[in-house]
């Protein structure tokens, strides 16, 4: 490691943690099924072992910038590692549903804590003009690990116990523990900063009451419950007052001042679309390889494999050249491949070879790869240095909340078309659900394309703020 200068070991320490993290959700989807047997119990109960880590993180996130500036960056994210380590052994000797779901609620606060801290610590490393490749290195994990999770997870449950979804992740984490603990470097305090309290009432139960709901709803008939209903709105209400209070009080727990950044704010849109892009596509492929081509699970597990290859690449290389300031060119461009790679997904027939899936999805990865991780170092590099902590708690929190909408919507889209279509094609179910999945993909990737000009003047509104930024720091 001595060759390796300290600040990419400090890449290669959280993108470890980051791998663990997201690795362990992604394994765990396909073990519900496995959890409603083992456990007695139904598909809603079981569902909570999943929408409880969704929901504890999103909630601890926003405070995370507040507690890094405080006591420290690396500090707390060593805790949150150790919570999450911890969650995890306890996960695999859960006597009972409810005790396995209280594991998972460890879990998500550890990751809630883990994930905003992990980029404000590399950009605390790198200087401005590098930190497009270093964030688009440590953003492989993002990629990687959900396109390998399902299939290793459906591994371990066909050859093993489900325990060993959760104890895999011990060695795992203390691995990175360790490479944290010696390699991370301390930022600079502040001691003095206050605690914007009723912010943190609002903005919790805002966050928790809709991802909450969101966790819950997979059809049409969840999305109109009463329940469901009512938490939106009552979390509407509490992040809308939220608002209010931080646009008053002089320490805000999120500065909201920083959406009034171009760059940053067009950075929250072209991420959300990201996450939006990832996780239908994370729904609707299982579907259409098992559901319509009748493929098993590992088949599936293969087709993501050069997806999250070709993301990892392009995130690397749009990093760089973001670092040397094409983001005018990279953004369009990435949007403009990721958004055809989709709607190209929408002419696929019953008779399709499943090689187009793959290419396909090669092709989608090749674009999020250069518009996903570089648009969010974009919009980070353009807010004060002494606030990042806090812009990247803020940008997880509506890459959380954009990940539950795109599988709340997708999912929702695929119910209802799927049995009206049925219905119309005499029973036909193979061709109802390809029809569904195709106007699914076809709806994001036009999303996609129609956000190419916000693409582009975030690549301009970056390139500027970062001339700016400069040009103060030359006169100081």
């Amino acid at each position: 490691m001595g060759r390796i200068p300290n600040k990419w070991v400090v890449v290669v320490a959280l993108l470890l943690g980051t791998f663990t993290l997201i690795l362990n959700n992604s394994m765990l989807n396909p073990a519900v099924p496995h959890m409603m047997e083992i456990f007695d119990a139904d598909a809603v109960a079981a569902g909570w072992v999943i929408t409880i880590f969704m929901v504890t993180m999103g909630m601890v996130m926003p405070v995370t910038g507040y507690l890094g500036d405080r006591f420290g960056k690396k500090k707390l994210y060593l805790i949150g590692l150790c919570l999450f380590v911890l969650g995890s052994l306890l996960g695999s000797m859960s006597w009972s549903l409810s005790s396995l779901i209280l594991f998972r609620g460890l879990q998500g606060i550890g990751g809630g804590i883990m994930m905003p801290l992990s980029m404000a610590l590399i950009f605390a490393a790198f200087p401005r003009e590098e930190r497009g490749l270093a964030t688009g290195t440590w953003g492989v994990a993002a990629m990687v690990a959900p396109a390998i999770g399902p299939t290793l997870g459906g591994v371990i449950l066909e050859l093993s116990s489900w325990h060993y979804i959760f104890l895999i992740n011990v060695p795992l984490g203390l691995i990175a523990l360790g490479f944290a603990a010696y390699y991370l470097r301390e930022v600079e305090t502040n001691p003095s900063i206050r605690f914007d309290r009723y912010g943190f009432i609002f903005v919790t139960l805002g966050v928790g009451s809709i991802l909450f709901s969101f966790g819950n709803i997979s059809e049409l008939e969840h999305l109109l419950n009463p329940l469901n209903i009512g938490l939106i709105i009552f979390g509407a209400a509490c992040l809308y007052i939220f608002t209010k209070i931080e646009n008053r009080v002089k320490e805000p727990l999120l500065d909201l001042s920083i959406l009034k950044i171009p760059a940053y704010a067009l950075s929250i849109w072209v991420t959300a679309l990201s996450s939006i892009g990832l996780f239908s596509g994370i729904f609707l492929v299982p579907l259409l390889v098992q559901s319509v081509y009748g493929y098993d699970a590992i088949m599936t597990g293969l087709v993501f494999i050069p997806s999250a290859l070709l993301t990892g690449v392009f995130m690397s290389i749009g990093g760089r050249l973001l670092d040397r300031g094409f983001g005018p060119v990279l953004f369009p461009a990435g949007l403009a491949i990721a958004g055809l790679g989709t709607v190209a997904m929408g002419f696929f027939t019953l008779e399709t070879a499943l090689m187009w899936v793959f290419l396909l999805m090669a092709v989608r990865g090749m674009g999020m790869g250069c518009f996903g991780m570089p648009a969010t170092t974009a919009g980070m590099n353009s807010i004060p240095e002494h606030i990042i902590s806090r812009g990247s708690a803020m940008n997880n929190v509506f890459r959380q909340m954009s990940s539950a909408i795109g599988i709340v919507f997708v999912s929702i889209y695929f119910e209802v078309r799927r049995s009206q279509l049925f219905a119309a094609n005499n029973g036909n179910v193979e061709q109802a659900n390809l029809q569904s999945i195709n106007e699914a993909f076809m709806i994001v990737g036009i999303l996609t394309l129609l956000s190419i000009p916000a693409g582009y003047f975030l690549g301009k509104k970056a390139k500027e703020s970062n001339a700016e930024i400069t040009a103060a720091a030359k006169k100081e």
